[in-house]
């Protein structure tokens, strides 16, 4: 019998209260609720994670062992489950090497299209790789740069060889290696390295081919062959990969293009072959939009169906709003949207069916205009036979699906359950925080601000050629919030992130970068709170601060301070289990059993931001926990337990972590740079972060956002529109001035989007 929905009884992971619910198969779901309230947990470490896990079972034991294992998620029963495609917003697994055309495999096609058309030839595909010893370029080992020492850092001028000229720690005063030029007689070692004569500074930079003494205390070693400072630095440590020093390696290095291969990565025979008159580095260092157009005009019976290939999977990219990228465009800088729609494309052109895709917030990092195309692939992937899972807060997406859940009412404690499922016509009259806020969008709009703050200042931004940023010169105002728009790769990024932090380099940049996160990791300890508690409980029960650290004495020696206890089964699955000894309270009994106003240090970790101050108000205080903890409750995180673990927290409460830990440290005033700062967020949490934004310029601060959310472009005091287009298109400045000007701006995308979202209310 063939199951008409994928069911799921008594779910019970991290915040989940006994979750019974069902997501029809063939069918576009769209998942909501507030950050924290257990989207992830539901459909990512329940749906996806079961998936996988039985998936996995199928294999024979030897292949499983070296595959992920999954642990069984905390669930009654699950049934009607397919094989899962998951497509989420981690970073790209790549390096240097990894490029959105070895991501996309259309690399690999274009390789086999020089192979088989490209004259001269450089021979078989292979030799067009540059990750393969036959294509790449020998001089940078086919990364289009190379890693130079820099002598400004490298040396220090205004001192001796005595007094330590040679800053790096391997080259430092006493060891062997600075004895090759302190104490080898070649030069003064108490003369300035100022004061050297030009042939002096040559020899001790790149000095070489003959041997010297050299004294180390009372011992003189003979036959020491010299190297001269900069060379062995960089055939030794660069090069040679020498552990020693190794952290340190870019404190004393520059990048510069390779000057062999002018960053084209690839050898002299791959770079000579043409295929239309364009070579192969030229076809990669183009947009994938107008990539498309020259490879329709291979027509010969031999590259033509390769050619052909290659466009289908170009067109692929341009139907998810990539079509700005070039296939030369390195994987790690990738933002997190453009990443997750890359790894979506993989899938376009795939004919399996009856699969689950899951997605994790598609929308991120989409201009409005932009998200109409996110919506075409999502009902392409639905009608090819397939169960889509879209974990999601944008309004477009959750109208076009066929079936609605929300989870909630609230984050964390009081969320975890089922409070609406049904199709999104319903939602709207339903009694949730999601449906009030989509009547409230309909019935009371958030006006366009008209009354904006005045800037005390201005800072200027002159000539931003960064990637592809058109000369612009962009004024800045200082003491107000202001936001950044366009469609993606407009230049946002480059604009903020490169050029205005360069011009400010005091900023506090608040990114999508990971925090760091790990089971040992709590909120308490992000935000420097748990010193303070641990020597506060010290003090009052006269114990060693190290008691209660359950990463040190007080950690429960069966767990190792974890909570819980992994069993590895071999090739069986990992089982996780509650550690019985502390019964998942991470501490030992000694720990647990010294109190303060009788609170032990496990209760205090299970308190929430606000439970906490009102303990430590009666308790005598923590130096600066009282900020912190106002901060959490600032940034909307509040509920949050001290003592979670990190990598259990949702993306919106890890991004909302790190402001609160800005807002702690920082205080409120100062520069802020806030990247899309609303992902992972709900409506209603958009509405809270706002309120925290505007707080920090009511205090003092300048406050920049790159943002798409329309309710916080009306909201801004100023608004910077990049465009009109993405890539070549893009990098110039569309309209600058108050969020009101931008409903009449001719040429902005963002201007016409904004004007819509007004007239529907």
């Amino acid at each position: 019998m063939a199951h008409d929905a994928i069911r799921i009884s008594g779910a019970r992971e991290n915040n989940l209260r006994d979750v019974t619910v069902a997501f029809p198969r063939g069918a576009l779901t769209v998942v909501v609720g507030v950050s924290g309230s257990g989207k992830s947990s539901l459909v990512f470490g329940t749906v996806a994670v079961e998936s996988r896990r039985q998936l996995n079972e199928t294999y024979p034991w030897f292949v499983r062992n070296r595959l992920p294992r999954d642990e069984r998620p905390l669930a009654d029963a699950m049934t009607g489950l397919s094989p899962a495609v998951v497509v989420d917003q981690r970073p790209v697994v790549g390096n240097a090497r990894s490029t959105v055309g070895t991501m996309t495999d259309i690399a690999a096609v274009l390789r086999v299209l020089f192979s088989r058309c490209g004259t001269p030839s450089a021979g078989e595909a292979t030799a067009y790789s540059f990750n393969d010893p036959r294509g790449m370029c020998a001089a940078c080992d086919g990364l289009g740069q190379v890693r130079r020492a820099d002598v400004d850092a490298l040396v220090d001028r205004e001192l001796t060889l005595d007094e330590g000229a040679l800053r790096f720690a391997p080259f430092g005063v006493g060891g062997w290696q600075w004895q090759l030029y302190a104490r080898s007689g070649l030069f003064d070692p108490d003369r300035r390295l100022a004061d050297f004569t030009p042939e002096e500074w040559d020899l001790l930079l790149y000095g070489e081919g003959f041997k010297v003494s050299r004294k180390g205390g009372t011992h003189v070693r003979e036959g020491n062959e010299y190297e001269g400072v900069v060379r062995r630095f960089e055939r030794v440590y660069l090069r040679g990969g020498s552990g020693e020093g190794r952290d340190d390696l870019d404190a004393f290095t520059v990048r510069g293009t390779c000057e062999e291969c002018g960053g084209a990565r690839l050898n002299a025979a791959a770079r000579a072959s043409r295929v239309l008159g364009r070579t192969l580095p030229e076809l990669y260092a183009m947009e994938a939009g107008d990539l498309v157009g020259v490879l329709r005009e291979v027509s010969d019976p031999v590259g033509g169906p390769v050619a052909a290939q290659a466009v289908a999977g170009l067109e692929r990219l341009v139907a998810v709003g990539l079509g700005h990228l070039a296939l030369g465009r390195e994987a790690t800088t990738l933002s997190g949207g453009e990443a997750q729609r890359l790894k979506t494309v993989r899938h376009l052109g795939s004919s399996l069916t009856e699969l689950t895709y899951v997605f994790d917030e598609p929308s991120v990092g989409l201009h409005p205009a932009d998200v109409g195309r996110l919506m075409d692939l999502l009902l392409r992937l639905r009608d090819q036979g397939n169960t889509v899972l879209v974990v999601e807060h944008n309004r477009e997406v959750i109208e076009l699906a066929d079936h609605v859940v929300e989870l909630g009412p609230g984050a964390g404690a009081d969320g975890g359950r089922v409070v609406f499922a049904g199709p999104p016509r319903e939602l709207v009259a339903a009694d949730t925080l999601t449906g009030r806020a989509l009547r409230r969008a309909d019935e009371d709009p958030a006006p366009v601000r008209t009354r904006v703050r005045a800037p005390r200042e201005w800072l200027t931004v002159g000539k931003a050629t960064r990637h592809n940023l058109r000369g612009m010169e962009v004024r800045v105002p200082v003491g107000v919030l202001t936001v950044v728009t366009g469609v993606a790769g407009s230049g946002k990024s480059s604009l903020v992130r490169g050029e205005l932090c360069a011009v400010c380099p005091d900023a506090v940049v608040l990114d999508q970068s990971a925090i760091g996160a790990s089971a040992r990791s709590t909120p308490a300890t992000y935000l420097g709170v748990m010193d303070g508690l641990r020597r506060l409980f010290a003090r009052e029960t006269g114990a060693a601060p190290g008691l209660f650290s359950f990463n040190s004495l007080g950690g429960c020696p069966q767990c190792g301070g974890r909570g819980r206890v992994t069993t590895d089964l071999a090739f069986l699955d990992p089982v996780t289990v509650r550690c019985e000894a502390c019964g998942g309270r991470r501490y030992t009994q000694e720990a647990l059993g010294r109190t303060v106003r009788g609170r032990s240090i496990a209760d205090v970790l299970e308190m929430t931001a606000a439970e906490g101050a009102a303990f430590l108000s009666e308790a005598g205080g923590v130096p600066g926990a009282r900020a912190a903890l106002r901060a959490l409750v600032d940034a909307g995180i509040g509920h949050l337990p001290l003592g979670r673990p990190l990598d259990t927290l949702s993306g919106g409460e890890r991004q909302r972590l790190r402001l609160a830990s800005a807002l702690a440290s920082g205080g409120r005033a100062g520069t802020y740079v806030l990247d899309e700062p609303t992902t992972g967020l709900h409506m209603t949490d958009v509405d809270a972060l706002l309120v925290v934004l505007d707080g920090l310029v009511d205090a003092g601060a300048t406050v920049v956002v790159v943002e798409h959310d329309l309710d916080v472009v009306r909201r801004a005091d100023w608004v910077i529109d990049l465009g009109p287009g993405a890539g070549r298109h893009g990098g110039r400045v569309v309209y600058e001035g108050p969020p009101a000007g931008l409903l009449t701006a001719d040429g902005s995308v963002t201007g016409r989007h904004l004007r819509r979202a007004v007239a529907a209310g």
